[in-house]
């Protein structure tokens, strides 16, 4: 009985190892060759796949998913004769795995060694300050070689991208003494335009200030004028309205009389003719003042102003 238990024991197992070769689970987005002899049978898709035990093989299980490679810095030769190293990312996609698995025998090592050969085909054309600036340029260039290249392969490369590109140390600090001029350069012209700006505004504000401040004199000398001429309007309607007789108008001119004499540099002044006719009206009113200068029978007669000299206060 032992020897049967012992075969039986041996079926069993070999049923449950063929039951485990003989079922084959596939995850979402990858696929898996199988090779029957050693020969390409047919690519199983995601989900659960029947293969023959013992007969047919899994050859190969790809990721059929967007993968990213960075790739390590490459120095690269520019046509000024400047080495540069240059850090690139490679974003690329299986699409047919039989492809992937039978064109080549390492598309991650041949889309590298693609990559530095062509970038160095790129950059050896240009200039540092043209690899600087054209990151776009030689990322599309990139990009449509390997695609090229890499379609047998049953690889897609959707995207190339430059991380960093460095150059000599010397060169760095070549390129970061000329941003410093430039900027002090930059900060030198806005300053001065600053201050062109300003001294025009500030002419500008004191030509209208100016404008503003005649204006207002003008307007305030108007005023004033008017002013003094309904004053004058005034007084003179006044005047006219109480009939002011000799002696009142005498009074008025003489007290009027210092006023004309006021001021240092008045050394000679005029006395009117009229200023006797006015004192001796003055006189007659107030009763206690002899008769002042001038015929009293030539009242008619014209006088002519008399001329006297101001005393000198030196």
């Amino acid at each position: 009985m032992e020897p049967v238990i012992i075969v039986l024991i041996i079926l069993v197992v070999l049923v449950f190892i063929a039951l485990i070769r003989t079922i084959q689970v596939i995850p979402q987005a990858s696929a898996a060759i199988v090779e029957r002899f050693g020969r390409y049978t047919r690519t199983l898709n995601a989900g659960l796949n029947i293969v023959v035990p013992f007969i047919d093989t899994i050859r190969n299980r790809i990721d059929l998913r967007e993968q990213v490679v960075p790739f390590p810095p490459q120095p690269v030769i520019t046509q000024d004769n400047l080495v540069v190293n240059i850090d690139t990312v490679i974003y690329y996609q299986v699409t047919d795995a039989r492809a992937a698995t039978y064109e080549v025998a390492s598309y991650i090592q041949a889309i590298e060694q693609l990559t530095v050969t062509t970038l160095r085909n790129i950059i050896g054309g240009m200039d540092l300050e043209r690899t600087l600036t054209s990151r776009e340029e030689i990322n599309a260039a990139l990009r449509g070689v390997l695609d090229e290249a890499t379609g047998k392969w049953g690889i897609r490369v959707n995207r190339v991208e430059l991380k960093a590109i460095e150059p000599p140390t010397s060169i760095q600090d070549s390129m970061e003494k000329q941003m410093r001029a430039d900027r002090d350069k930059r900060a030198a012209i806005l300053t001065a335009e600053g201050t062109r700006q300003a001294a025009i505004l500030t002419a500008e504000g004191e030509k209208q200030s100016q404008i503003l401040r005649a204006e207002g004199e003008a307007k305030a000398a108007a005023l004033r004028a008017e002013g003094e001429a309904q004053a004058v309007r005034t007084v003179f309607e006044a005047i006219h309205a109480g009939d002011p007789d000799q002696k009142l108008l005498s009074y008025q001119y003489l007290q009027m009389l210092p006023k004309i004499a006021e001021g240092d540099a008045n050394k000679l002044w005029i006395v009117p003719s009229e200023i006797g006719d006015a004192l001796k009206g003055l006189s007659g009113a107030m009763g206690n003042l002899g008769p002042f200068g001038g015929n009293s029978g030539g009242g008619g007669s014209e006088k002519t102003p008399e001329r006297r000299e101001k005393p000198s206060i030196d």
